[in-house]
């Protein structure tokens, strides 16, 4: 039997969950509740379209021009999105990860970014993806196995559904985030320019802390000071026409989170589901420093986030 494209295939299940994990970047290939869809789904067989549900490590989004200076060194990566001219989405997209455990509500991926030209450190990446009675977890962790500090940032990078997936089908969601703060993109390069009260910029265009309609909204932007709730973690809901109400939650100790409408994809995939990507940092932060974790040998940082149906 052929081995599909995206890798093997890791089936788990329970409280009318169902997700598949495949090991080509650990990505979450399909989410299910009681037979429909939560995130925009992709064939086994099928190269991963636009990073669905993609791990991101050792940084999230874009890194400008790939160039950055660490510990008194610089240091130059491929550059991978030639459009842009930036380092794109990290090292572990393309990474086939073995298999660690695997039961029936919950599967370990390792994977390792061995020492290169650009990143001369080796880290592991644990993915450990469960189901459980609230809903879909996954916690994305990276340990330090080299004999220096090395900078890491993770993310996750799922396209979140609140009901039927197609051409422009988000434009009839509602959308509720508490974010204060955007990150403010050049539109040729997508690399941050500066920093925007939400309240105040462009009346309010970005301000979603009252949930209200995503329209024609252009979205590609990364949001922070979001509000915890009881439980010290940070949200958003995605409401459909149907009445159907998805939430992405995660640990507040990760500040971030980028919003994409999906606006330059193909077909009935433009703006087809939101992209809801939790980061530990912002964009090009191998640059600004801004909420950079740097891990001391041996140590481990994780992003854990989740996806339920409300």
């Amino acid at each position: 039997m052929t081995r599909p494209v995206s890798g093997e295939q890791y089936e788990i299940a329970g409280d009318g969950y169902t997700a598949v994990v495949a090991s080509v970047g650990a990505s979450l290939r399909s989410l299910r509740r009681d037979g429909r869809d939560l995130v925009v789904p992709f064939e086994a067989g099928e190269p991963r379209p636009a990073l669905r549900g993609a791990v991101l490590a050792p940084w999230p989004n874009r890194l400008a021009d790939g160039r950055y200076r660490f510990d008194g060194r610089e240091f130059q990566l491929p550059v991978n999105e030639p459009e842009t001219g930036n380092a794109a989405h990290g090292l572990v997209a393309d990474l086939d990860f073995g298999l660690a455990e695997h039961g029936e509500t919950r599967v370990l991926l390792r994977g390792r970014i061995e020492p290169q030209p650009g990143y001369p450190w080796r880290v592991r990446v644990d993915v450990e993806s469960e189901i459980r009675p609230d809903g879909f977890h996954q916690t994305i962790s990276a340990t330090n196995e080299s004999d220096s500090s090395a900078p890491v940032g993770l993310g996750a990078h799922p396209y979140v559904l609140a009901g039927s997936h197609g051409e422009a089908a988000i434009d009839e969601w509602i959308l509720h985030s508490s974010a204060r703060e955007a990150l403010l993109v050049s539109p040729d390069r997508l690399l941050p320019v500066a920093s925007a009260d939400i309240a105040a910029y462009d009346s309010g265009a970005l301000d979603f802390r009252s949930p209200r309609r995503i329209g024609a909204t252009v979205l590609n932007h990364a949001f922070t000071g979001l509000d915890a709730d009881e439980h010290g973690k940070l949200g958003i809901t995605l409401s459909g026409a149907e009445g159907h109400t998805v939430e992405v939650g995660w640990d507040a100790d990760s500040p971030w989170v980028q919003l994409y409408t999906a606006d330059h994809q193909p077909g009935d995939g433009r703006r087809h589901g939101l992209a809801i990507e939790p980061m530990t940092c912002p964009p090009d932060s191998f640059n600004s420093g801004r909420d950079l974790r740097v891990l001391a040998p041996g140590e481990t940082t994780s992003l854990a986030w989740r996806l339920r149906v409300l």
